[in-house]
């Protein structure tokens, strides 16, 4: 049956609860997933004790399992504030491979919201991580957040949170170009929504991935807490708010593939853990969907 082009998501499963075994209820927030060389998978992550309290998020959360779908063991906190550093918080991780090392994106804030540091960490493990030695690869306001880094020909790509202005406006998705990601071009614009403000958005927790010859874009919370946004575009660094192909109830959304089939993730301020769920894109070929 034809249908209009929609991405679906499917039912979601906890796969992590942060809480478990602790004295004391803990939250995941924006978080992100990794595959170890051996096949085992990571999971770092926004983590603190409920209720929300956002300006003391200051380590990020590990956890590990040997399959996607758990069982997910709690690990010691990989990285927490560093002061010297100028970090203030630790918000909305992101780990991408490359050469045998993997960098970690993350915002580390600072004292002036218009100029909000994103930070870098590189580990050889994932076991144990270092700052790059020369502060943040770049300043952003308002409150520029949640970085994703992804490689589109010969350049990688860092899409993330901010407005317009520096001091506020239209809620964006900005992204810079890298060669070897640590030096980062200028900002350029992917996403403008027509909503203005500073702080917290509806353009959080940018994920741009590629399905077929299209481009799609989820950003959130739309338009509620628990809510994710889907646009889809032929050109990965222009969307527009007429491009939307899909609503997910889900909060600071990650994608991942595994055995062949796309998987969305779920978490947040009293979502009690991350959770999982099959995630389906419309047929590349017929333009239909395609049921898995």
């Amino acid at each position: 049956m034809v249908t209009r082009e929609v991405v679906r998501a499917g039912a979601f499963a906890k796969v992590y609860d942060p809480s478990a075994g602790a004295d004391r209820e803990w939250y995941i927030n924006d978080h992100t997933l990794v595959r170890a060389e051996d096949g085992g998978w990571h999971l770092f992550g926004i983590t603190h004790p409920e209720p929300a309290d956002p300006f003391h998020e200051i380590e990020f959360a590990h956890a590990t399992a040997t399959d996607l779908h758990g069982p997910w063991r709690k690990r010691a906190a990989v990285l927490t504030v560093d002061e010297e550093y100028g970090e203030t918080h630790l918000w909305a991780p992101f780990v991408i491979t490359s050469g045998g090392r993997h960098f970690m994106f993350y915002a580390g804030g600072g004292a002036d919201r218009t100029r909000a540091a994103i930070n870098l960490a590189t580990s050889k493990d994932l076991w144990h991580w270092t700052r790059h030695p020369r502060g943040p690869l770049f300043r952003d306001g308002y409150d520029a957040r949640d970085p994703m880094v992804l490689r589109i020909g010969e350049k990688w790509v860092m899409y993330y949170c901010a407005t317009s202005a520096a001091h506020g406006g239209h809620h964006v998705v900005a992204y810079r170009l890298s060669s070897d990601l640590v030096h980062w071009g200028e900002r350029h614009i992917a996403y403008t929504d027509p909503t203005v403000g500073t702080e917290a958005g509806n353009t959080e927790s940018p994920y741009v991935v590629r399905h077929g010859s299209s481009w799609y874009l989820f950003i959130g919370p739309r338009p509620r807490y628990v809510g994710t946004d889907v646009f889809r575009s032929d050109n990965p660094f222009r969307f527009r708010i007429g491009d939307k192909v899909g609503h997910i109830a889900a909060h600071a959304a990650e994608l991942v593939q595994h055995d062949g089939r796309w998987w969305i993730t779920s978490a947040g301020w009293g979502q009690g853990g991350v959770r999982l769920a099959p995630l389906t894109f419309p047929n590349p070929r017929a333009g239909i969907d395609v049921p898995r």
